[in-house]
């Protein structure tokens, strides 16, 4: 599975990386909007793990290119903040599959991205 972290924290990207990593992933990791979307436009991605709160650029912008350049890659957003926390996340990002707090642990993150990569990543399969 190809997958891209968009993450300010480079600990916490690194951390998600490393984890996801020994899964067998492909994963890329982008620290801010620019360097986001400069992935995008270069690969395709089955999901993306992407900071709502990113100390350069915007998680909107981000998600809303991704869902021009790469319509069928799912964002799970994580924050650690209270924006959005009422759901509306939904409303505003038609790509946005999941939303859940920055202390997620790795292994749960790891599952909710083989559960909503899954689908996606069968069909370019041919399984």
């Amino acid at each position: 599975m190809n997958i891209l972290i968009v993450e300010s924290r480079a600990e916490l990207g690194q951390l998600w990386q490393r984890h996801l990593e020994r899964q067998g992933n492909i994963v890329t990791l982008s620290a801010d909007q620019d360097t986001a979307i400069d992935a995008l436009c270069r690969w395709d991605f089955d999901i993306i793990v992407l900071d709502l709160v990113l100390d350069q650029g915007s998680a909107l912008a981000v998600s809303d290119f991704a869902s021009y350049r790469r319509p069928e890659a799912q964002v799970i957003f994580v924050t650690n903040t209270t924006f959005f926390s009422d759901g509306s996340i939904f409303a505003h990002s038609p790509n946005a599959c999941a939303f859940v707090p920055s202390t997620t642990p790795p292994e749960d993150l790891a599952a909710m991205i083989d559960y909503h990569a899954a689908p996606r990543a069968a069909r370019s399969w041919g399984t």
